[in-house]
């Protein structure tokens, strides 16, 4: 079983990457006046604590009951109200439309890859030089 310090601190880390990403995102997206940091913090953290919701609570909502097995709504219900929350999100506070919150949550994604694949290589190049 995971500490629930352990848990609190993987939030906060999660947090931060995200914001992170989602400002530049919308930096690059709708510009410097529209995407601030401080919105790009409150996407990020209404935005995790919707989908948290949304992933605890869903899929043990039932739907119906076939030959003695309970069916469930199940998680795919709650990844598109998580990913239709975040553009409600993206769009109210980005100050955009619906086209404008797709672009930046698409660009976040493009954003957070290359983030990951620059610091892949910088934590593996020293392990290169080492060996």
């Amino acid at each position: 079983m995971i500490s629930p310090v352990l848990e609190f601190v993987r939030f906060v880390v999660n947090l931060i990457a995200l914001t992170i990403v989602l400002y530049v995102a919308g930096f690059i997206v709708v510009g410097k006046k529209r995407a601030q940091f401080s919105d790009a913090f409150v996407i990020a953290l209404l935005g995790t604590v919707i989908t948290t919701v949304f992933m605890v609570f869903l899929p043990d909502i039932p739907l119906l009951r076939f030959d003695g097995r309970r069916i469930t709504i199940g998680a795919g219900l709650g990844l598109i109200l998580s990913l239709l929350s975040y553009l409600l999100l993206i769009r109210h506070y980005y100050e955009t439309g619906w086209l404008g919150a797709l672009a930046v949550a698409i660009m976040a994604v493009l954003v957070f890859v290359a983030f990951t694949a620059i610091l892949a290589a910088l934590l593996v190049i020293p392990f290169l030089i080492l060996t």
